[in-house]
């Protein structure tokens, strides 16, 4: 009996999620696709792995245990690809949040890494579906729950955020903010805020009641918006270099002073030697820059912080 990899991995998502949408989203396929895939393993294996019923998906007993050795199975298979294609290959890393310019902590990792092929990422859901798939090794930018179980990911940096405003703002001569002194201003925010996390959590946190979204044309595009406005303000990570844009400012937050954690995300398994090195390089030079510095006293984080992991 020959196994189609492609049924089996089909199944190993499917069992992972329990939930057929979510499993074809994660291998960049339809769900009808994933089901035909998983309905062709069963008819090979005569049996069902699922069951399937109003109250959702779950594995019958047969499932259970076919499942440890079909993770197995994938996992040599990518190993063999690996050792096929040789050390030589770039590691393909991606990034999203491209409004917090996350190149700017990459690049400086980056440099002892060795060489790098970038991809186009838009957001954490649509990078995760590409390491799932393999079409990348890496991906930089923020982590949030609910993460996949088949990626493992490191904590890389905690950058302070502050506010950007109009220089027309009733504060925008203060020194430095505290952020519920920002409850009376309207958050912009460059989409919707329940696809922003960090956004979505600093105005629940700290009871931002009116907030607002735009479209994201781009970090210049974005802040004209705010400087155009006096009851407006937005976040961004204290380091991101401001385009020249007249009439705005950059506020410091304290007490607390919120943290933007950025991570390197990867998937389980890979064994491509490129990620070792990226991740050391990423160690590196947090310990040089006192990037993961963090006081509950004085900062806030969405989540707490999770201590650096172990290289891939």
């Amino acid at each position: 009996m020959d196994l189609d990899l492609a049924q089996v991995r089909a199944f190993v998502r499917a069992a992972e999620e329990l939930h057929f949408g979510r499993a074809a989203g994660t291998l960049a396929i339809s769900q009808q696709a994933l089901s035909k895939r998983i309905a062709r393993l069963e008819s090979l294996l005569g049996t069902e792995l699922f069951q399937r019923g109003g109250n959702g998906v779950r594995l019958t007993e047969a499932g259970q245990r076919f499942l440890p050795p079909a993770r197995q199975a994938l996992a040599a298979a990518d190993a063999a690809v690996a050792a096929a294609v040789g050390k030589d290959r770039p590691l393909r890393v991606d990034v999203w949040g491209h409004l917090y310019a996350p190149m700017r902590t990459l690049a400086q990792a980056a440099r002892e890494a060795g060489e790098l092929v970038l991809g186009h990422g838009r957001d954490l859901p649509s990078v995760t579906a590409a390491l799932l798939h393999g079409d990348i090794d890496a991906a930089f930018g923020r982590v949030h729950p609910p993460l996949h179980a088949g990626l493992a990911h490191r904590l890389v940096r905690l950058e302070p955020v502050d506010a950007v405003l109009s220089t027309d703002h009733p504060l925008a001569t203060e020194p430095a903010l505290r952020p519920d002194q920002l409850r009376g201003s309207v958050l912009w925010a460059p989409g919707a805020l329940d696809r922003l996390d960090f956004l979505h959590q600093f105005a629940e946190r700290f009871d931002i009641r009116d907030r607002s979204a735009s479209v994201n044309l781009g970090l210049a595009h974005f802040l004209a918006e705010v400087a155009g406005d006096p009851q407006r303000f937005s976040l961004l990570p204290a380091d991101v270099p401001l385009p020249e844009i007249p009439g705005l400012r950059s506020v410091p937050l304290v007490d607390p002073t919120p943290l933007y954690a950025w991570s390197l995300l990867w998937r389980t398994g890979n064994v491509h030697p490129g990620l070792n090195h990226l991740t050391a390089a990423c160690a590196a030079e947090a310990g040089r820059s006192r990037w993961l510095e963090y006081n509950p006293a004085r900062d806030w984080l969405p989540e707490p912080p999770q201590a650096p992991g172990p290289s891939a």
